[in-house]
């Protein structure tokens, strides 16, 4: 299947919020199709985020085969916006057939002409395969800075 990249908006939640969910249930979460939906819907809403769908097909036969999720942030040091990308996701039966690169370079692409001074992401220390994706497209692994977290 020939698929290309689009930046999703409200219309394409149907085809982004099974993904969504099992990209949650990937992370250990709970299959919550409706909630996957809401927090989509709300993030688009509220453009709190950018999403983007690995997409083939047309009308009724339109199928997304994966995506990725950027929220902004900005570097107070170099006074620049960066994009973080948060989720990046490939359904398992479409693994390995180059979604996740189409993905990783749309999204370099969109955060070159927005004027960023880059993306940033994390993987788990396991997810290798991710790993050697996001080295094949030029991320480096940080090494100089400890990420501290407080959740509640």
């Amino acid at each position: 299947m020939n698929y290309h990249l689009e930046q999703a908006g409200v219309q394409d939640l149907e085809l982004a919020a099974p993904l969504f969910n099992d990209y949650r249930v990937f992370y250990g979460q709970q299959p919550d199709l409706a909630g996957a939906h809401q927090f989509l819907e709300a993030r688009m809403d509220n453009k709190e985020s950018v999403l983007f769908i690995a997409v083939t097909g047309e009308g009724a036969y339109r199928q997304a085969g994966g995506f990725a999720q950027l929220y902004t942030s900005f570097s107070s040091v170099t006074m620049q916006r960066v994009w973080i990308l948060n989720d990046l996701f490939v359904a398992a039966e479409q693994r390995g057939k180059g979604l996740g690169s189409l993905l990783l370079t749309g999204v370099r692409e969109f955060a070159r002409n927005t004027g960023a001074k880059g993306l940033e992401l994390t993987t788990m220390t396991n997810n290798t395969g991710a790993q050697r994706l996001y080295e094949a497209h030029g991320y480096s692994r940080e090494d100089e800075f400890f990420s501290y977290h407080l959740f509640f």
